[in-house]
């Protein structure tokens, strides 16, 4: 029987099945290829769109003193953040029933625990941002009281903060960090590799609603701490010399002042103090000009200390003798063209041994004795005490003076040996008399003792500079002889005397330039060193431009505070010897 003709319709339902199961197997195509072909690859797309990487901040290593005192160290501070899209009114318990609180009650709340004004708080939690910050770095006490108040729309970060638990105790030294992390100045800045960690790495997923999901959380790269400084510096002597500093600057109206403290046999710097001093957890709170550290920045002409070099280049060289004789008029002419250089006090032509121009501190006097040796041979003493040369220290902006190798005119010649026509720093200063007191040797200065690692290995992070003879040690024990008598004996050096003990040292009043001259103010300074019969300690003592004294009668006494500290700190025995028998005149 032959098939009837389909009709219109059945043809159209036909067609439209077959259509229906195209669509359909394209769906399960569509359906397999999402779940089996392409399965890895958006499962991977749909992690990034919700995966976040974060750096995790190193912790910064600590600075310690000599003795394991922390001087700078890390704490974790929170930042307070919120979703302002969040933001709305919430339920809270309070005894047992519950209250609704506003937004505006919630924002007087987070403002009074934070001591911020609720204004400040509103603009930071008014909007549409996902995220805002409303303050950085609050301290543990403001974190738990803002947890207590169970305010569901904000949330805190964890962040490093540096916290200086001493204030302002070495602050010039230490340096201090920025707002968002970075060294500044100090060691902070110039000890960085030290110091600084490496950043881990952690990632997490967010939801829909941009929240962090907390079991996503995965640590991908182990943050490493940073190293520990060890300072040679004792936190007590440091601390009894910057009140000493503060002090001196205060009573004689002076711009600054500084006192280092020098172990002769090892260069260890114990004490490096100065005012003003800064607080590095507020450096804003200091000038800018205060803030660094003048112990190795500021320069200056040194004037009469370095007399005594000049005397010992001249035993040195066979040249003179604590005993050899000048006659020192009031004032001599010395160059070509008749220009003078006098004493700084009045009086008739004297004479006296080289151990008298010292403790007369007598420029005509010293001029005699310098003149028998060449100024460039003098200029190589210098730089054998290590003038003219930064230090291994290396601190962060540290000065190197200013030395010539040749004389840049006739009136250098004679003024170098009392210490004009050149520039020092206050840590160059205490390491002239360091190389006397250590027989001649001069040592570089050992103030960072090394960067310890969490292992407890210890790395060295000055450089190593080997001891170098200055002068003989024969030499160095003449000049310290004659130290010993301008305390003894001298107008200003005996007021830096200490009862029962030996105390050798020089007193420095030098003029300062100012345009193509020198002002009416002065840097003064004393600078010693005891038991002089083996010296153990150097303190040197600055204090530039005082107002109400015009020469080194106002350093004396500080450093006859510090040293007395010193020998009573490290409990040294008085002196069971005299010293040499030198005449100051003939």
């Amino acid at each position: 029987m032959k098939n009837e003709p389909s009709t219109i319709q059945e043809i159209r339902f036909r067609r439209l099945r077959g259509l229906m199961v195209l669509v359909l197997l394209a769906f399960v195509w569509q359906l397999v290829n999402f779940q089996v072909v392409q399965s890895d690859q958006l499962n991977k797309k749909s992690f990034n769109l919700r995966q976040v990487v974060d750096t995790i901040p190193a912790v910064r290593g600590n600075i310690e003193d000599a003795d394991g005192n922390i001087l700078a160290t890390t704490v974790i501070g929170h930042n307070v953040t919120v979703d302002q899209t969040q933001v709305l009114p919430f339920d809270r318990k309070v005894k047992g029933q519950t209250q609704t609180v506003s937004v505006l009650q919630a924002v007087h709340q987070i403002a009074e625990t934070l001591k911020m004004r609720p204004k400040l708080v509103y603009q930071a939690v008014k909007g549409s941002a996902r995220y805002s910050i409303i303050a950085k770095g609050i301290d543990g006490v403001a974190y738990r009281n803002l947890i207590k108040l169970d305010i569901p729309w904000i949330y805190f970060e964890n962040v490093p903060k540096r916290v200086y638990p001493n204030g302002a105790l070495a602050g010039n030294l230490l340096g201090f960090m920025g707002s968002e992390g970075t060294a500044l100045d100090g060691l902070e800045y110039s000890q960085n590799s030290c110091l600084a960690g490496v950043d881990g790495k952690e990632t997490y997923e967010k939801g829909a609603d941009g929240i962090k999901i907390p079991s996503s959380t995965q640590i991908t790269v182990q943050p490493k701490p940073g190293g520990t400084l060890v300072l040679s510096v004792k936190s007590d002597l440091q601390y009894f010399a910057q009140q000493a500093m503060s002090s001196a600057v205060l009573s004689e109206r002076a711009d600054w002042g500084s006192a280092i403290v020098v172990e002769a046999k090892t260069g260890k710097v114990l004490a490096a103090a100065e005012y003003p001093s800064v607080d590095p957890n507020d450096p804003g709170a200091t000038k800018a000009a205060d803030r660094g550290s003048r112990v190795f920045q500021a320069v200056f002409e040194p004037g009469s200390t370095l007399k005594t070099i000049t005397a010992a280049t001249a035993i040195d060289l066979g040249k003179a003798t604590p005993e050899s004789r000048v006659l020192a008029p009031q004032t001599r002419y010395v160059t070509r063209q008749h220009i003078a250089i006098s004493d700084s006090h009045v009086h008739p032509t004297q004479k006296l041994t080289l151990t008298g121009v010292l403790r007369d501190s007598s420029n005509t006097g010293i001029s005699y004795i310098g003149e028998r040796v060449p100024y460039s041979v003098r200029a190589k003493y210098w730089q054998l005490f290590g003038l003219g040369q930064r230090t291994a220290v290396n601190f962060a902006g540290e000065g190197s003076g200013i030395i010539h190798a040749t004389a840049p005119d006739d009136l250098t010649v004679y003024t170098s040996m009392f210490g004009q026509g050149m520039s020092v720093t206050p840590i160059q200063t205490a390491f002239l008399y360091q190389t006397i007191a250590n027989g001649g040797v001069r040592l570089s200065p050992k103030l960072l003792l090394g960067c310890r690692q969490a292992d407890g290995s210890v790395t060295q992070v000055e450089k190593t500079i080997s001891p170098v003879r200055a002068i003989k040690a024969s030499t160095a024990r003449s000049t310290i002889d004659m130290l010993e008598k301008v305390v003894e004996t001298g107008g200003i050096g005996h007021t830096a005397s200490i009862p029962n003990y030996r105390i050798g040292g020089k007193s420095g009043t030098a003029q300062i330039k100012e345009g193509r001259g020198y002002g009416a103010l002065h840097a003064i300074s004393f600078i010693g060193m005891a038991p002089a019969d083996n010296p153990r300690f150097v303190v040197a003592v600055t204090i530039y431009k005082p107002r109400t004294i015009g020469n080194s009668l106002g350093a004396t006494p500080y450093f006859k505070a510090i040293m007395g500290q010193l020998l009573r700190m490290y409990a040294i025995p008085p002196s069971t010897t005299k010293s040499a028998n030198i005449a100051g005149d003939w």
